[in-house]
């Protein structure tokens, strides 16, 4: 599978606890931490729950 860099650029704080979760779960919590994970569509789906906290990027 692709990789993705996923890259939080926004604040968790005002968020629902969902979203909050969330980011964690990705292995952000900090703005402008990145991760690179396998694209699965697990992954992705967390990625969409909070697409307007993250950055997305194909490696």
């Amino acid at each position: 599978m692709a990789k993705v860099r996923i890259t939080q650029i926004r604040s968790v704080i005002d968020r629902p606890e969902r979203q909050k979760r969330t980011i964690i779960a990705l292995g952000l919590g900090k703005i402008n931490r990145s991760v690179e994970v396998e694209n699965t569509p697990q992954i992705a789906g967390m990625a969409k729950a909070v697409h307007h906290l993250v950055k997305v990027e194909n490696i």
